[in-house]
């Protein structure tokens, strides 16, 4: 065996990446200075923003087979975590019962953004899991109308000595949206600190309950709504969906990078291909790529980051919506895919945790 020294350590650790960003933990700075060498034996500390850092199991296991591999197996290595903000330092959850947000995000409109949000929490409530929808999209909710629920009446109740607002629920998710507390048909003209404090109350002041995943439709673009949902949850992860079309691929580029910029700091699980082709119904194997070809398939590998489904258009993937009822809800071509992306999901969430996924309690029945 070679003789240690900390650069050949640091070379080995480089081979580490950060899921979500493709940056190796040398690159970012996660390295503390502490790398210690004794013989055989060498110790070093990996820094992670926060005690509560969901990729810290499997960076510190990563950090220890790096060495192995490219050092040598009888490298007896010491690998700790060190948090730069103690759990006292760290707000109290703003919603205890809810295991996993997930936000839904595009880097411009018109890519079907709403409508993977939707699906994707009907596909998870079919599977058995615990769902919540949020309509983030303050100035274009249009969460009520693909689920049926337009004209919604919330009520409220008291929860521990506070009035909460009942969310609307259907499909077995429940819903909220900023639709319901508006005129459907008038513009919402309000400036960014209105949008931020409706948000934040239809987040706190709702009985949300206990939630396996709480799915957020989050406005397209970057804005300081997408900071305001930053700082009031803790969001495990997000979903950007984009078309093939370069148009769209080049705004999802700046989404990602807004998410994984320093005042963001939110995990990408991965990128959904939506309108990946057109496929007539009544003959499923069919495909024609009206809007370019596995845009978001190249786009996936040079980020660094999942793909986590392709969805073809089909007509009733748009009846549905306009009807207010989500493809998700039936066995066909689109409603696999959508299914397909709950998995893909639920493991994506499982990999930040550290953990397998749970098992799917509902199988779909495939034609």
């Amino acid at each position: 065996m070679e003789r240690l020294y900390p650069q050949l350590i640091l070379d080995a650790l480089a081979t580490v990446r950060y899921p979500g960003n493709g940056k190796n933990i040398v690159e970012l700075g996660m390295v503390a200075d502490d790398i210690r060498i004794d013989g055989c034996k060498v110790s070093f500390s990996v820094v992670f923003p926060k005690s509560t850092d969901p990729f810290m199991k499997s960076l510190l296991k990563a950090a220890e087979a790096a060495i192995h591999t490219h050092i040598s197996p009888e490298v007896e290595v010491d690998v700790r975590a060190q948090a730069l903000q103690t759990p006292a330092q760290e707000k109290a959850p703003v919603l205890p019962g809810v295991k996993n947000i997930i936000g839904v995000s595009s880097g411009k409109g018109g890519v079907g953004k709403s409508t993977v949000a939707s699906n994707l929490a009907v596909a998870l409530a079919r599977e058995g899991y615990k769902v919540g929808l949020l309509d983030a999209d303050i100035f274009g909710p249009s969460v009520p109308k693909m689920f049926g629920v337009e004209d919604e009446t919330l009520y409220m109740h008291e929860v521990d000595g506070r009035q909460l607002i009942i969310p609307a629920e259907r499909y077995g998710v429940k819903v909220l949206s900023i639709g319901f507390l508006v005129d459907k048909n008038a513009p919402v003209l309000w400036r960014g600190s209105m949008a931020s404090n409706a948000l934040r109350q239809l987040i706190e002041e709702a009985d949300w309950g206990e939630l396996d995943y709480f799915i957020i439709d989050m406005p397209p673009g970057t804005s300081d709504i997408h900071l305001t949902l930053v700082q009031t949850i803790a969001i495990t992860g997000v979903v950007v969906v984009t078309t093939p079309q370069q148009v769209a691929l080049a705004d999802a580029r700046k989404g990602i990078a807004m998410f994984l910029g320093e005042k963001v700091n939110v995990p990408v699980l991965g990128l959904v291909e939506n309108m990946a082709w057109f496929t007539p119904e009544p003959h499923p194997d069919e495909r024609y790529y009206i809007f370019g070809r596995e845009g978001a398939v190249a786009l996936a590998k040079e980020l660094g980051v999942k793909l986590l489904a392709q969805i073809p258009i089909v007509g009733s993937i748009c009846d549905g919506g306009d009807g207010g009822e989500p493809i998700a809800l039936k066995d066909t071509v689109t409603g696999h895919a959508f299914m397909h992306l709950a998995h893909e999901v639920v493991e994506a969430v499982a990999e930040r945790h550290g953990t397998l996924p749970p098992t799917v309690k509902v199988n779909v029945t495939k034609r």
